[in-house]
């Protein structure tokens, strides 16, 4: 799944881009781009982080009960 979004984020961007510069391209559309890329990346770290922290419960908590 985290894939997919990785892949969905990444099309939305380049169409984003694309799309500014079918009217010419300014100043404002970099900086519009470099605003897209960092929510982008900043998505695909909260993903990662997500599932890291869910591996890790999960890794504890079969400890946990494999103790018992």
């Amino acid at each position: 799944m985290d894939q997919a979004k990785t892949t969905t984020r990444d099309l939305v961007t380049e169409t984003k881009k694309g799309i500014r510069d079918l009217d010419g391209h300014t100043v404002g559309d970099d900086v519009q781009n470099v605003k897209d890329e960092v929510g982008k990346d900043v998505a695909n770290v909260g993903d990662e982080l997500h599932r890291t922290g869910h591996d890790v419960a999960t890794e504890i908590d079969h400890e946990v009960h494999e103790e018992r």
